[in-house]
């Protein structure tokens, strides 16, 4: 061991064994340059008594940065820790054992810190599993309810005419019977078909798949599908489109739904030769849509509850099985669109907005 260790301050005890030897040593010196200056006893006295308490406070200052300001900042830390609070870390700058110890202090609440932290996180995780569970659960319960309470119509129609069906001998009549069969059959598979579809769309079992493709040429396709090409029509159809492409962005086989289902639902309420008008208009970067139907309008207590699936309002030719507007709701929602509806003079109009790309 070389001279540069053995006078090294490492260690609390060299420091307390070197600071006690070099205060032994001045109080001895002190004592005899005092006793042996020209001067009376009692000022020599006087004068080593002076330097004695300055020597105490010396000592008391060094112990105190040694000792007890250190370990009380080691104390105040441990209760930081105790309550689990890692906002202050340890500040020893002794270069002894008591720093080691601070380091020491601060990687423990460091490591707990990155510990609760992943805790948290798992916790987290853990209550959004359970939770989503308990949707999923919530929501095949949902299913199987609504799916028992729709079918049981068609069931009971179904069963009442294969009796019948059974039993009559008129082959007239046991077409008619065999069609009834077949049309409600193909109602209750269209049923079932579209309501997992919506209950996939609300689970997010589907993604959609933005495109970019011409909005006004989309339109044109399906209302020539749906209000052009259909013999039956007893309504008068009015339009304003641009007359110009307008790009959009957005799941073109989903937005395929949620027209199909508002030309649908609008002309399926338009009153006998009323007015069906379809609407597109560009407005500030975004292009609305919308469609009005002459004919009754919906009840106001109902305007925000027929998004609804399986919704159905009193006294309202707003009811059909409710699931159309309720994939159309659901599928502007997944993409972010405002869509609403409300009551105007003489009928109701339907409307959603999107940007479209310059």
């Amino acid at each position: 061991m070389n001279l540069k260790d053995i006078f090294h301050l490492r260690t609390v005890r060299k420091k307390i064994i070197i600071v006690s030897k070099i205060a032994g040593i001045l109080l001895i010196v002190s004592y005899i340059v005092t006793t042996r200056l020209p001067i009376e006893p009692d000022i020599s006295f006087l004068i080593w008594l002076c330097f004695v308490t300055a020597l105490v406070l010396a000592l008391d200052y060094l112990m105190g940065r040694f000792i007890s300001d250190p370990v009380s900042e080691l104390s105040r830390t441990a209760r930081q820790m105790a309550r689990l609070d890692f906002s202050s870390p340890c500040r020893i700058h002794t270069n002894d054992e008591l720093e080691e110890l601070a380091d020491s202090l601060n990687k423990m609440a460091r490591n707990l810190q990155q510990s609760f932290a992943s805790l948290e996180d798992a916790n987290l995780k853990l209550e959004q599993d359970v939770e989503q569970k308990k949707r999923l659960l919530a929501e095949r319960r949902e299913l199987t309810d609504n799916l028992s309470h729709e079918m049981k119509t068609p069931l009971g129609v179904i069963r009442a005419y294969a009796e019948g069906l059974q039993d009559e001998t008129d082959e007239e009549k046991r077409q008619r019977y065999s069609d009834v069969i077949i049309t409600e059959t193909e109602r209750m598979s269209r049923l079932i078909t579209t309501l997992l579809d919506l209950s996939a769309l609300e689970t997010g079992a589907v993604r959609l798949h933005p495109e970019r493709f011409d909005f006004v040429a989309f339109l044109e396709i399906i209302a020539g599908r749906l209000l052009v090409d259909t013999p039956d029509a007893d309504f008068e159809l009015q339009y304003e489109l641009p007359e110009h492409p307008v790009y959009v962005s957005a799941d073109q086989s989903r937005m395929e739904q949620v027209l199909d289902n508002l030309i649908v639902n609008a002309k399926r309420n338009v009153r006998p030769g009323g007015i069906l008008k379809l609407s597109l208009k560009e407005n500030d970067g975004r292009l609305d849509f919308s469609i009005f139907n002459q004919g009754a309008p919906i009840p106001q207590e109902s305007l925000s509850k027929i998004w609804t699936k399986f919704y159905r309002a009193r006294n309202s030719k707003y009811s059909g099985s409710g699931l159309g507007l309720a994939i159309a709701a659901q599928i502007l929602s997944m993409q972010d669109l405002p869509y609403g509806a409300e009551n105007q003079t003489g009928g109701v109009v339907f409307y959603f907005s999107m940007p479209f790309m310059k």
